[in-house]
């Protein structure tokens, strides 16, 4: 089909939910992708950090078609070797005790939602409420959207799940003041991506979970966006070497395949018995096997430490276009791959500008330019993604 013609179809059929970009890709290579009129594109987006190998990884591709070939699907109702291989990496990986392998960030999130509720009635009947941070994004199930303390997207989706409590990021003597007894747990990104890579300050995780400790809360830390290496280790709580009790992940864990999990500590996790959580898709072979080729990738080529490095590159040419275009640019801020450049203006007319250029990168929270690439990129890349952004800010000044 012609460009045209999947855009018509898309019109006509598919549920209004989504502001696309009136571009059609049909496939990738490396951290390139290409329309279906041959176009190519820099693709610094990464399917919203999700593409963390970039597209078509050859290992990837074939622990795919090699899984496919074997076993997609089975139902949690028996074992199987991958999920099990799975579970022990993250595991060990996180330094957490148990894991549940779920299909989606969303669905990570509400396991850990419902998991913390859980445990704090075991404490007490009324120990279920779970604070979150203004302009946090946990996900769009009717709970996760809750937890989400952002107004835009719980609007008409009202009556929201009771419980949730909202705090402003990064404040800690607010969070102190909102705690009690009836605090079962605090629910944070250790980065906010989609409230605009807000990074907090070096000792606020071990203020939070000092104030855990004292109320006999539960600390989720949500690394659906800042886990799997992006920030230049494998999870940004490990910058500060922070211990949470439970974590979630999902994004770029199956590397483009839809997977996420969630990570609890064995007394957190006990809690749990059968028949209290569950998933029919969740865990099977063909995500877990991509999963695992994921994981094995990230440490056999070190590539959390290549986002350490080439990030670092990256912001500092970034800041050397803040010193050039100090009308347009008023911050940048990031940590390895996970890169915000706060604009004094919305951003979605650079963004365009951007695709128009080839390349690919969107605004999140109105006015910062977001940049979540593949991990394995170069500072040649770093380089391409730069002079495109430097054409384009100055034909818009």
């Amino acid at each position: 089909m012609t460009k045209d013609q999947v855009i018509a179809r898309d019109a006509q059929y598919y549920m209004p939910v989504f502001a696309r970009y009136k571009v059609v890709l049909s496939h990738g290579a490396g951290p390139y992708v290409y329309d279906v009129d041959g176009k190519r594109y820099l693709d610094f987006l990464a399917g919203i950090a999700v593409n963390i190998l970039g597209h078509a990884h050859p290992k990837l591709v074939a622990a795919v078609s090699a899984q496919a070939g074997k076993l997609i699907h089975c139902s949690n109702l028996y074992y199987t070797a991958e999920q099990a291989q799975l579970a022990q990496t993250l595991a060990e990986v996180s330094g957490l005790g148990k894991v549940f392998v779920a299909n989606s960030g969303a669905e990570a999130n509400e396991g850990a939602i419902k998991l913390a509720r859980k445990y704090g009635k075991t404490i007490h009947p009324e120990k279920i409420e779970i604070i979150t941070a203004e302009h946090s994004f946990h996900g769009r199930t009717l709970a996760t959207l809750t937890a989400t303390a952002q107004p835009k997207y719980q609007h008409g989706y009202e009556p929201l799940p009771g419980g949730f409590r909202y705090v402003e990021y990064n404040n800690i003597d607010a969070l102190e003041a909102m705690m009690s007894e009836k605090t079962c747990a605090v629910m944070l990104e250790p980065i906010q991506g989609e409230g605009g890579v807000n990074i907090p300050a070096d000792d606020y995780l071990h203020k939070v979970r000092q104030l855990c400790d004292k109320y006999g809360a539960l600390l989720i830390l949500d690394e659906i966006q800042s886990g799997m290496g992006r920030t230049g280790k494998m999870f940004a709580f490990q910058h500060g070497n922070v211990k949470p009790d439970i974590v979630t992940v999902a994004k770029g864990l199956g590397g483009g395949v839809p997977i996420g999990a969630f990570m609890a500590t064995d007394q957190v996790a006990k809690v749990f018995s059968p028949g209290d959580h569950g998933t029919t898709f969740g865990g099977n072979p063909l995500a877990c096997a991509a999963a695992n080729t994921v994981l094995s990738v990230l440490a056999a080529e070190n590539l959390p430490a290549n986002a350490e490095a080439v990030g670092s590159y990256m912001v500092n040419g970034l800041n050397a276009l803040k010193a050039k275009y100090p009308a347009l640019i008023s911050e940048v801020r990031g940590k390895g791959l996970m890169i915000g450049v706060k604009l004094t203006k919305p951003g979605r007319e650079i963004v365009d500008s951007c695709l128009a250029a080839g390349a690919l990168i969107n605004c999140t929270n109105t006015d910062v330019l977001r940049f979540v690439p593949p991990l394995n990129i170069t500072n040649q890349h770093a380089d391409e993604m730069l002079a495109i952004l430097d054409r384009v800010l100055a034909e818009t000044e």
